[in-house]
């Protein structure tokens, strides 16, 4: 499953849960890096306006579907891919960073919250080693002096997994920088999937998931910002699912 902007191609890459986590292993166990992503109709709506996001996105070396409408367009395109929202990821790379025996690092959010989430992973996951925390500072620039610390920082204590939790699009470009400064260091994009993790914020309950209604449930929690967000999203669903349908046609033809 691909989209095209400016004749850019950026495709969703994994396809389940079961292949990200054999991939990720294998690039632990070689000492190489990578970039996660998790796209979204947000996502999608800023990769067409934001040049630097649509080349950052380019940069990533994973992407999988975060939110249902990604997974309906995947449908249509007789492609299919399953949802995997960053925040549902945290969990279970951690899982595999223990398992591997690698170090994790969270960055973004803020002290309080990465602080409240590394004891809740830790007791959850007790072999779970995380060695580095950093919040940056509220002006932060994902491609300037604090980020190329930051990445030192990590590459410096071996890091190999470092969630982000910046928000798009900062943690994809600082993803791609660090592809380019940390070459060892694992990133995934996780958004708010953090402040899940230290229940500083509330996730939709899971029958809310299921029934796909939580972008409802954050519109209700959040009107003033995520309306606007809403309406943008809905404004590109049309283009995309003719997208889809040629994607379709396309793979018939080849067929």
């Amino acid at each position: 499953m691909h989209f095209l902007f400016n004749d850019q191609r950026v495709a969703v890459n994994v396809p389940d849960l079961e292949t990200l986590e054999r991939e990720i292993t294998l690039r632990f166990r070689s000492r190489q890096g990578f970039a996660l992503a998790t796209v979204n109709l947000d996502h999608l709506v800023k990769l067409g306006q934001e040049p630097a996001f649509l080349s950052a996105y380019l940069a990533q070396d994973f992407v999988v579907a975060d939110g249902r409408p990604i997974v309906w367009l995947s449908q249509l395109a007789n492609c299919p891919v399953a949802l995997m929202p960053g925040s549902d990821l945290v969990t279970p790379l951690c899982c595999l960073a223990a398992k591997c025996g690698v170090p994790v690092a969270l960055v973004g959010s803020t002290e309080a919250v990465l602080q409240r989430a590394s004891e809740a992973l830790r007791g959850d996951i007790p072999c779970l080693e995380i060695t580095c925390i950093r919040a940056p500072s509220r002006d932060f620039d994902p491609e300037g002096a604090e980020a190329r610390e930051i990445l030192a920082t990590l590459a410096e204590a071996r890091i190999r997994l470092c969630f982000l939790a910046l928000g798009a699009p900062k943690q994809e470009r600082f993803a791609a920088l660090g592809r380019r400064l940390a070459p060892e260091v694992g990133f995934a994009s996780v958004g708010a999937g953090l402040d899940f993790v230290a229940g500083h914020q509330t996730r939709a309950p899971l029958w809310v998931r299921r029934l796909a209604l939580e972008w409802f449930w954050r519109m209700l929690s959040s009107p003033k910002r995520m309306v606007p967000r809403y309406a943008r999203c809905a404004a590109i669903l049309p283009g995309q699912a003719l997208g889809a349908l040629r994607l379709r046609r396309g793979r018939v033809g080849q067929g």
